[in-house]
């Protein structure tokens, strides 16, 4: 495979998390009886930009469906993320009822609920029918397309070049990142800014995060990457912020080369320096994360099997992506984890994809009274934890698996 930047072959491996399916394509019943498709994870680097990313293996349609399941709003960490983000831009950009702001992967609307009550105009693009309905029923308008370069000549056609444009947690998940870097170049008006929020590498290996790996997230970003592939296609990075959201985000402000007029602040080049000092442009900073990984998975699975010789009653809650990533990476089913909680009605009912753990209501916890509760989205554990704590009631315990197998 060649690199989606620079097209240079890939040449250093990086982690191999065997095959699985979809990590958002939740099962039905009828579902359960036949054939389901599994694709090879694997991700490695390109050595010429630096880029970190899956290997390609099916087109984008098989990732993100017209029944797409991941809603936003269901996390309350992540409406008061957006709703303060929001604030913070309205403030520092002067944005104001003759301001539009885009945002690209809308979803349902979790984000723009909070523009269009600032008083200031709003589009969402979103190709996913269910969460784009989502969005729409917040009073929302949403173009329910793929964004790239040809959708956004069309809305400066149209008269609606944008102010500002966030892409929060959307930048990993296209396979063709120089046109949709390049759309945001033709989008902006001239003084616009366009906002990216992603899970920064550093973060993903220091921390061994490998459960961010999933077909959706075709690259995996640093500032190193992102401020080259953003200069080729058009946008200048000028400030960077670095947020806690998903286990250690960067939010990256950039303006048009052409035309943006904003210095560049030093805190881009020392987040650049260290990124260089911590080895990132070297294949040394990916060697090892495979062991790291493989033993992170051990010790998850030695757990469970001690739990269940034990007689000890399990349960998991978060029925995420990242979460189908490690289950099926450690081979779980439903023997050592019986099912999986989830507040999303998307996903009620339905089947976790490749280990066909069942998805329940919470109101599952308090019938059964599980002592030990796995928390698959670890990012948002302390949420989940004080959503769940009358469980400590009946002495209920808390784990997650990652960074490090930790028992609360």
């Amino acid at each position: 495979m060649h690199c989606r930047h620079c097209h240079q072959p890939l040449d250093v491996p990086f982690v191999d998390l065997g095959a699985s399916p979809p990590s958002n394509s939740y099962l039905t019943t009828a579902a359960l009886d036949r054939p389901e498709r599994y694709y090879p994870l694997r991700v490695a680097v390109c050595s010429s930009c630096w880029l970190v990313q899956t290997e390609d293996f099916t087109d984008r349609e098989e990732f993100f469906s017209e029944d797409y399941a991941y809603f936003s709003s269901f996390s309350t960490g992540w409406l008061d993320h957006s709703r303060r983000y929001v604030e913070a831009m309205r403030d520092r950009f002067a944005l104001d009822s003759g301001s539009l702001v885009v945002e690209v992967a809308a979803n349902d609307g979790y984000l723009l609920q909070y523009v269009t009550a600032a008083g200031i105009r709003a589009l969402g693009i979103e190709p996913t029918h269910s969460t784009a309905n989502a969005a729409r029923a917040k009073g929302i308008e949403i173009v329910e397309e793929f964004f790239g370069v040809a959708l956004a000549e069309r809305l400066v056609t149209e008269g609606r070049s944008a102010d500002l444009t966030a892409a929060n947690n959307v930048l990993a998940h296209v396979p063709d990142i120089n046109d949709f870097v390049a759309g945001f170049a033709r989008l902006l008006k001239p003084a616009g800014v366009a906002t990216f929020e992603f899970p920064h590498l550093l973060e993903m290996v220091t921390h061994g995060q490998f459960d961010t790996v999933y077909h959706e997230h075709y690259s995996y970003l640093s500032l190193t990457a992102v401020d080259r592939i953003f200069a080729a296609n058009g946008l200048q990075v000028f400030d960077v912020d670095q947020i806690q959201t998903h286990g250690g985000s960067l939010r990256v402000y950039a303006q048009r080369l052409d035309t943006g007029l904003r210095t560049r602040g030093g805190v881009v080049e020392a987040l650049l320096r260290t990124e260089v000092d911590r080895g990132v442009a070297t294949a040394a900073f990916y060697k090892g994360f495979q062991s790291r990984v493989d033993r992170l998975k051990d010790e998850f699975v030695r757990f469970l099997l001690d739990a269940k010789r034990d007689g000890r009653k399990v349960a998991a809650y978060g029925a995420a992506a990242k979460g189908n990533t490690l289950l099926n990476f450690a081979g779980v089913r439903h023997d050592l984890l019986p099912w999986v909680v989830d507040r999303n009605p998307a996903k009620a009912g339905k089947f976790m994809p490749g280990s066909h753990i069942p998805i329940v209501d919470e109101d599952r916890i308090r019938a059964e009274r599980p002592e030990l509760i796995v928390i698959l989205p670890w990012n948002i554990k302390d949420e989940v934890m004080e959503q769940l704590s009358y469980a400590r009631e009946w002495g209920a315990k808390f784990i997650t698996a990652i960074p490090e197998l930790e028992i609360r």
